[in-house]
């Protein structure tokens, strides 16, 4: 006997088959498909029904009405809103099936089977679902457009025991009227190339969590994790720290010079970029010196002027990985609240137009793809509200560079340009605006024209008895400002110049002499590489192809919930625990921590997505490897369980020693008796300075999002707080606290007088 499997999408023959009746009382045949193991469900009388008694057959129910199912009541809403009569609309909340937690879930010896369940706070959702598709004529699975979204509505026909026979898929980018009407006119079925991608990484993420974690537990401690991609990004982190560890600072010099055209009177800066015919080489104080002092003696003048016209082009529209590093440059957001915030915007906010409405595109998405539609309206917009000078002839085109990506998403763009920020500001909160406003002011500049400089370089020669010196000065101008007059984007702290914008006079003209009005010897040492921030970890991930746009904010919130890593000052910085664990996985799991494995693997999900590999096959060949080495760490991984550093003090609810700790938000005090004691405390970094009010210590604290504070060690009972570090030095003038101001001057908090660094550097020379 077959059946059709929706799994394999063609019929099979049905294996283990069992004869029964459903609740109607009609014959039907329940088995398992002999390839998949999907069940297999066939209506009908067969020879194994003889003899059997059939229950008294119910009253057939007329199906009537349409289900829609999503994943979110908030997008339920939105989408039940457009839809309107005829439609019910229930959202799964998530997943609605998933492996055990309590054991591995996953039948290593049967083609890696993964052994799903309910959870039990989601079976009544999946009974009212069961229900509602009982009585529907058709159902609709309208979960997001990303192999996520594929697979929840894979489950929830599994878990809800739903018809395919009446069952349909639907997807859209954006939950707008105009969309989900053409989502509901064009359906499809499962893609289960799709759903498998998804099963494939949720089985290689238990088989390497549940084989490595508890190797951790025993050789250092309890509670610790290893992932097959948070352990790279951890690795990234640790690597980058001791790079910093063992850098050397070099000394090196500068010398600038200020010049001024004969007869002129506006003078202008140059710098020295040649000795004779070579870099200079200015290693010490005493070269910049010799260099200087020869300088002085030179005659100047200009050698060549080149003036030229360079265009800047505007940046494509976001992506998941620019729109979570943007948001961190320019409002400070980390990768899981930029996250959050799109949820919103996407599933839809009340904003005055009769009810909640989707404000941007799909948010996880690796393309930068636009839909027709929507370049016709931004360039309608541009032309109306900027001019025709500033809308390109034909709309810019722009590729995408992530690996893997998704080409028939689009990127994330407003889902109308129409709905202005402003116009909608009312409506929103403080942040959801302020990211609604990048989303819009990014998309719309994309669209415009190139920002036009006119360029000029100054090549200046000095010439003295024993050397010739060569100068350079160059400056721009901006003479179309095209797309910079709706958005210019954020530079990243790591790769910002130091380097002045030089302004150059007029009237300059080669073989023009220049007087020299002064010479500048700077000293400057070079710098070691930046620690990670949340934005350039989320562009490295991007850029070596390790995770999904649907992973980069978990992967980043995960390694600090771990303890792995802390932010501080906005940098990520590996705690101790988060270097001995990645220690122990570089050795014994050299795999699993390198870039390149890593991002092989996304490429071989990738092929599944496109239905050209198998997944049992892709996770057979990783298991392959990384079975024996979990044998091998097993028998041969050293403990590293490192004494916990004691605090000095009795645990006041159990009298065991306090030890610290290191959590999500840096160290902690708590019991060394824990788990059976859960009493913790604050960790206070003391700082050297007496409190103002009380005489206490004054001590850093965190707020919860991390921001760094300074307040006295007595709080409760003192409740003095400064957002600004104090010092130890009193006011030359009253003796009150000071304070850091900036970096060149600090400020009394009693009197507000401010003193550059200067002057109390020669109070205390006086004291001396």
């Amino acid at each position: 006997m077959e059946a059709y499997c929706v799994k394999c999408k063609t019929k099979r023959e049905v294996q283990e088959a069992q004869a029964e009746f459903n609740a109607t009382g009609a014959p039907v045949t329940r088995g398992r498909c002999g390839v998949c193991g999907t069940t297999l469900y066939r209506i009908g009388r067969t020879p194994a029904h003889e003899g059997m008694e059939a229950p008294q057959r119910k009253a057939v129910r007329k199906r009537s009405g349409k289900l829609v199912i999503v994943e979110s009541p908030a997008k339920a809403r939105t989408v039940g809103r457009f839809l309107g009569k005829g439609y019910t609309v229930r959202a799964s909340v998530g997943h609605v099936r998933d492996l055990l937690r309590s054991q591995l879930s996953v039948d290593v010896d049967h083609n890696f089977e993964p052994k799903y369940r309910i959870p039990n706070e989601k079976r009544p959702v999946v009974k009212e679902i069961k229900q509602l598709a009982q009585k529907a004529e058709e159902i609709y699975l309208a979960t997001d457009p990303d192999r996520e979204g594929e697979a929840i509505a894979w489950h929830l026909m599994e878990a809800a025991e739903i018809e395919p026979e009446i069952t349909r898929r639907v997807v859209f980018h954006e939950i707008t009227e105009p969309a989900i009407q053409e989502a509901f006119e064009h359906p499809r079925s499962i893609d289960m190339s799709l759903v498998d991608a998804q099963q494939a990484r949720r089985v290689l993420d238990r088989l390497v969590g549940y084989s490595i974690s508890p190797i951790l537990w025993e050789k250092v401690r309890s509670r610790l994790s290893a992932g097959r991609v948070q352990s790279v990004a951890l690795r990234l982190v640790v690597e980058r720290e001791r790079e910093i560890e063992a850098f050397e600072a070099e000394e090196y010099w500068t010398i600038k010079a200020e010049l001024k055209p004969q007869g002129g009177k506006t003078s202008f800066m140059a710098r020295l970029v040649r000795v004779d015919d070579e870099e200079p080489a200015l290693t010490s104080q005493a070269a910049a010196e010799a260099v200087t002092a020869d300088m002085q003696q030179g005659a100047y003048s200009i050698q060549k002027i080149k003036r030229w016209e360079r265009r800047r082009k505007p940046m494509a529209p976001f992506i998941t990985s620019s729109l979570q590093q943007e948001a961190s440059r320019r409002l400070g957001f980390t990768a899981k609240r930029t996250m959050a915030l799109a949820q919103q915007l996407y599933e839809g906010l009340d904003v005055g137009e009769g009810g909640t409405t989707g404000l941007i595109t799909y948010m996880r998405t690796d393309s930068t793809q636009v839909s027709e539609v929507a370049l016709k309206e931004v360039r309608e917009l541009i032309a109306q509200n900027y001019g025709g000078d500033f809308l390109p002839a034909v709309p810019p085109q722009y590729k995408t560079r992530a690996k893997g990506a998704q080409e028939a998403h689009e990127a994330i763009r407003p889902t109308s340009v129409r709905r202005l920020p402003e116009a909608i500001k009312a409506s929103l909160t403080h942040d959801q605006f302020r990211l609604y406003q990048l989303i819009w002011k990014r998309f719309v500049a994309s669209q415009m024209e190139a920002a036009v400089y006119d360029t000029v370089s100054v090549d200046v020669v000095g010439n003295t008895p024993a050397h010739e010196y060569g100068l350079r000065a160059s400056g721009s101008t901006v003479r179309f400002p095209g797309y910079l007059v709706v958005y210019e984007e954020a530079l990243d702290e790591d790769l910002r110049s130091d380097e002045e914008i030089v302004r150059i006079p007029a009237g300059l003209e080669e073989n023009q002499t220049q007087k020299l009005v002064a010479l500048l010897p700077e000293q400057h040492f070079t710098q070691p590489p930046p620690r990670f921030s949340e934005a350039s970890l989320v562009q490295n991930l991007e850029e070596h192809g390790i995770g999904r746009p649907s992973t980069y904010a978990a992967i980043i919130s995960t390694i600090q919930e771990r303890g792995y890593v802390y932010r501080e000052a906005k940098r990520l910085l590996p705690t101790e625990t988060g270097m001995t664990v990645n220690d122990l996985l570089v050795a014994h799991f050299p795999d699993i921590v390198d870039t390149n494995f890593t991002a092989n693997m996304e490429e071989n999900l990738d092929q599944v997505a496109e239905g050209k590999a198998v997944w049992a096959d892709v996770v057979r060949e990783f298991y392959d490897r990384f079975g024996p080495e979990v044998a091998r760490a097993q028998a041969e991984m050293p403990a590293a369980k490192a004494e916990l550093e004691k605090v000095g003090r009795a645990c006041p609810d159990c009298g065991h020693d306090l030890v610290i700790r290191w959590g999500r938000f840096g160290k902690f005090i708590s019991c060394s008796n824990f788990p059976e004691c859960r009493h913790t405390e604050a960790w206070l970094e003391v700082i050297g300075v007496k409190c103002p009010k009380d005489g206490g210590e004054i001590v850093q604290r965190k707020t919860r999002k991390g921001r760094v504070f300074y307040g006295c060690a007595n709080y409760p009972t003192c409740d003095f707080t400064s957002w600004k570090q104090p010092i130890a030095q009193p006011c030359p003038k009253c003796g009150g606290l000071l304070v850091i101001a900036n970096k060149r001057e600090v400020q009394c908090t009693a009197c507000g007088e401010s003193f550059l660094n200067e002057q109390l550097e020669a109070v205390d020379s006086e004291k001396a």
